[in-house]
């Protein structure tokens, strides 16, 4: 059987796009292509028509706007006028594409590929970024959005031929959420790249007694971030490591708010916000971090915990029921896990990775080497296209 003709759908894209859910669906495009697919990896415009980002697929717009709001949550309008140049692009183009891999964030991308393709023998894949409980929804959306969502995400679970998940933990709601359901866990950690921290490879100079020692975090500044729980967290580390500081990438709607946390907690001088940062300059600072700080409520898979990893560096995040990051980090092994956000919690962490010094960085990087080598995208990838061949048959 030839190779499919595939259609990817989702609202970002990497490079112009910085989260985890881009990188997956480039690395997926650039996968399925070098396996001799046709992709076509369908979005919204976010450049000029004449100058497209260069890619080896083909990219098409099918709306162009802004998604989030100025507090970082995705809009409504956002979400329906997507949905929309969904479904007129794969109802005009209903014959050219033999599998759909749809991002299932926001849910109405599943309902407008399904109705554009009816008829027709098309493979749905679906792809489940997150699968939240009501509650979770009400909270992020308002109480009348947020039902309407979770109602919508309990019909767009039972839409679609596979279903693809980014985790254990997501794998687990939406098994509860359709019984009997079978979903392709991705393998992720190769979009962290190679490893580049060898276990043997000189540590000195990083460690927590070292001149200018620091934690770092990556990541936009929204609320279920909790970037403000780290400045309190670095008071509280500083006690057993005093030079200790943090160095925070990213910029948001929350940077104010840390700023003031820092200042509340008497660490302004020694909590750096770095802002935006070309890859290059990240890659320095994340190989140079003593650890990496995740205090983040919400991560469908904590991509940022793998790329610290893969140059031996260990991460501290925070146990919680939206919290998928916590599934990648082994306590003592390639970080710690705190039980909460709480200054106390989370510096106690922080100065359990600490104390591990040289000897957490080589088995961080260990655990890279070894997780990376059969949890990878690529042969996500082929079994896809192997379900996708069986359901064309």
């Amino acid at each position: 059987m030839s190779a499919p003709r595939v259609a990817i759908c989702y609202d970002c894209l990497f490079p112009v796009n910085t989260g985890g859910g881009e990188r997956v669906y480039r690395r997926m495009a650039e996968e399925l292509v070098a396996r001799g697919s046709r992709v076509s990896y369908v979005t919204r415009a976010q450049w000029p028509a004449s100058a497209p980002p260069r890619a080896p697929f083909d990219l098409v717009s099918v709306w162009r706007g802004e998604i989030y709001d100025d507090a970082g949550v995705r809009t409504t309008r956002s979400a329906v006028a997507f949905a929309f140049g969904l479904f007129r692009h794969f109802l005009r183009h209903r014959r050219e594409v033999d599998l759909v891999v749809v991002a299932a964030l926001p849910v109405l991308n599943v309902f407008a590929v399904r109705a554009a393709l009816l008829g027709r023998p098309v493979v749905i894949a679906v792809d489940w970024l997150e699968v939240w409980p009501a509650r979770k929804w009400r909270a992020y959306a308002g109480a009348a959005t947020g039902t309407i969502a979770a109602v919508l995400q309990w019909l767009a679970v039972r839409i679609g031929d596979i279903r693809l998940v980014n985790s254990d933990f997501t794998r687990a709601r939406l098994r509860a959420a359709l019984a009997g359901a079978d979903p392709i866990v991705l393998g992720l950690l190769d979009l962290a790249g190679p490893p580049r921290g060898s276990v043997d490879r000189e540590v000195a100079g990083v460690g927590p007694a070292a001149h200018g020692a620091y934690v770092v975090f990556i990541g936009r500044h929204i609320a279920d971030k909790r970037l403000e729980a780290l400045p309190p967290a670095l008071a509280v580390a500083r006690r057993a490591f005093p030079g200790l500081e943090a160095r925070v990438v990213g910029a948001g709607p929350e940077t104010e708010r840390a700023r003031a946390a820092a200042a509340d907690a008497g660490v302004a001088d020694a909590v750096h916000f770095l802002g935006r940062l070309g890859d290059d300059d990240l890659d320095a600072v994340v190989a140079g971090a003593a650890a990496l700080v995740n205090p983040s409520a919400r991560e469908g898979f904590g991509l940022v915990v793998a790329e610290a990893a893969a140059v031996g560096v260990p991460s501290i995040v925070v146990a919680g029921e939206d919290n998928a990051a916590a599934e990648l980090v082994e306590p003592g092994v390639n970080g710690a896990v705190a039980t909460d956000a709480s200054a106390e919690a989370l510096g106690g962490a922080i100065r359990a990775v600490l104390d591990g010094g040289d000897d957490l960085r080589r088995s961080t990087a260990e655990w890279f080497a070894r997780e990376r080598a059969h949890r990878n995208l690529g042969g996500s990838v082929d079994e896809l296209l192997r379900r996708a061949a069986r359901l064309r048959r």
